[in-house]
């Protein structure tokens, strides 16, 4: 009989040798997404046209309670990425609970085009989740304005200061900087996941590890065996969880309806640890910042499970002869 310490060391070893291949193969894949997208998002805020659009968003600033100004940041956080929203938002006359809808939007709908590429990559239609994104960011600040703006809303943003426009070269290698950073943190974080993802597979850990966050899924409206990468996403964010999803939806663990549930819950709420601590850092309210994206992130998934049961129970009826 073969000695248990070397059965255990050769299934960590051959995990650990697994998770090494998938966590190549999935940076790989996200190389040739954030690569081109981080840079052309650069190019187009190097060339002021992301200033610009500020214009479509102007118009239905009032319905979100915001100011005409607050068009500018938000519009940065949905096309780039939460910092260059803070650091716009920050510079214009806008009040804490302004600010804090601005935070509540750009939380559960930023930096759509990548974000939406590797969701559309990774098991859902890319403009299903980015309108899902918008539209319950929308309804959220909608609801909690009341609650959080009170008087008139600024109305320009005069005082703002001017935005420092870098030469080109010097904006590309900043870009380079930045993006070499980024890439070695997502090379160090799939890398991690993906070898700890593969060892607790082949020593069997994963169904205690579901089991103990089955109440908590049940309770957002998910299945338990999407635990794992529910808590990926939430943790680290979209990026990361994404590419750990699609390794996992190679492996046809997932069923199409529980990727769907999956990428709608974590479109609204993930990296929970990075990115609140951001608008928290200016002086904003935790609570509004955590809780109605979560509680809305509960309320959509089961809303929109039950409307998949109903549908499923109407394609019955129909089929079911008279």
């Amino acid at each position: 009989m073969e000695d248990p310490e070397i059965q255990y060391g050769a299934l960590v070893k051959t995990g650990l040798k697994m998770g090494v291949r998938k966590g190549w193969s999935g940076f790989v894949w996200m190389m040739k997404i954030v690569l081109p997208i981080s840079l052309l998002t650069a190019l187009l805020d190097w060339s002021g046209w992301i200033g610009r659009l500020d214009f479509l968003l102007t118009p239905v600033m009032g319905f979100l309670h915001l100011p005409p100004a607050a068009a500018l940041p938000l519009l940065i956080g949905m096309l780039a990425n939460i910092y260059g929203a803070i650091a716009a938002m920050v510079v214009l006359p806008l009040n804490e609970g302004q600010m804090t809808l601005i935070g509540i939007f750009l939380l559960m709908a930023h930096n759509l085009i990548q974000e939406g590429i590797i969701q559309g990559k990774s098991g859902i239609n890319p403009v299903k989740a980015t309108l899902f994104r918008i539209i319950t960011a929308s309804v959220t600040v909608m609801i909690v304005g009341p609650w959080l703006v009170s008087g008139p809303a600024a109305t320009a943003a005069a005082g703002a200061l001017p935005p420092i426009h870098l030469p080109f070269a010097d904006m590309l290698w900043h870009w380079l900087q930045t993006t070499a950073i980024l890439c070695f943190k997502i090379f160090l974080i799939i890398m991690f996941i993906m070898t700890l993802l593969e060892t607790m597979k082949f020593l069997d850990w994963i169904n205690y590890i579901v089991r103990f966050f089955s109440p908590l899924l049940k309770l957002m409206g998910l299945d338990a065996k999407v635990g794992l990468l529910w808590m990926t996403a939430i943790i680290f964010g979209l990026a990361y969880g994404g590419a750990v999803i699609v390794e996992e939806a190679k492996a046809e663990h997932l069923s199409k309806e529980d990727l769907e549930m999956l990428h709608l819950s974590i479109g609204i709420n993930h990296s929970m640890v990075e990115d609140p601590p951001l608008f928290i850092s200016v002086g904003l309210n935790a609570f509004w910042l955590y809780i109605p994206r979560i509680v809305v992130a509960v309320i959509t998934v089961h809303l929109i499970r039950l409307w998949y049961r109903f549908r499923r129970y109407r394609s019955k009826s129909i089929k079911k002869p008279l």
